[in-house]
């Protein structure tokens, strides 16, 4: 008797929005894919927060001068202070939401004393923290565990034999670039997750963002944050 196994593969990101947490809610497995080249100003080193000011970026600082090749997981950090600036921003403009004291004493720590030098350890640990507090069981695992081929599809559905999916998901973005017929023919069946059409929830300074860090999901909704997001059963 065969088993099912779903698998999403993607580039880690730092403090993600909820869309990246219902993607590792999905599956079995979800595979951090940061043998890839680092991109500027995308979501690897950054998220958005909402501040009296409008929404605002909170960006890790990086090394990238002379090191436009690197991969994500090459990547260092370029100022050791990053963390406890940001947990400042957050403090300043979370202070009221009503379940930021509740997470205070989760998140702090990883701010205060980054567990990294590497941005690729930074944003997993925050991923797997995020994780731990919504509940959820998927496995993370890390690509440079696995042995990787050629070929922008190749090498996902070769992931996606290693670990023994027959389910594979992506975003709808995907669509664009991902060759089904390599799927196909390796038996794994392609899904794609539609992000639109989210719920809102209490949230400080209007008008409402969706494409914000997870934090302002859970200091806004604590424990309820599940019932905001769609892979979690209601």
């Amino acid at each position: 008797m065969s088993v099912n196994k779903s698998v999403y593969i993607s580039q880690s990101n730092y403090i993600p929005w909820k869309g990246y947490f219902d993607s590792i809610n999905q599956v079995d497995e979800f595979i951090i894919y940061d043998e890839v080249q680092y991109t500027r100003r995308d979501w690897r080193n950054r998220n958005k927060i909402k501040t009296t000011q409008g929404v605002q970026w909170l960006s890790v600082p990086v090394q990238t001068k002379g090191r436009f090749l690197q991969k994500i997981n090459e990547t260092k950090v370029s100022n050791a202070q990053w963390g406890k600036k940001h947990w400042q921003i957050l403090q300043h403009n979370y202070s009221k939401a009503p379940f930021f004291e509740l997470y205070a004493s989760v998140f702090a720590p990883l701010f205060m004393h980054p567990p990294s030098e590497w941005l690729s350890e930074i944003n997993y640990a925050f991923i797997k923290q995020v994780c731990q507090v919504l509940g959820i069981q998927t496995h993370l695992s890390f690509s440079r565990n696995f042995t990787l081929t050629t070929g922008k599809t190749e090498r996902l559905v070769d992931l996606c034999q290693q670990v023994g999916a027959t389910d594979y998901y992506s975003g709808m973005a995907a669509k664009n670039y991902l060759d089904e017929t390599l799927f196909a023919q390796a038996n794994i069946r392609v899904h794609y997750i539609n992000y639109t059409a989210y719920p809102t929830y209490p949230q400080l300074y209007p008008p409402f963002e969706h494409a914000v860090s997870i934090l302002d999901l859970l200091f806004n909704t604590g424990e309820k944050a599940r019932d905001f997001m769609k892979t979690f059963e209601q």
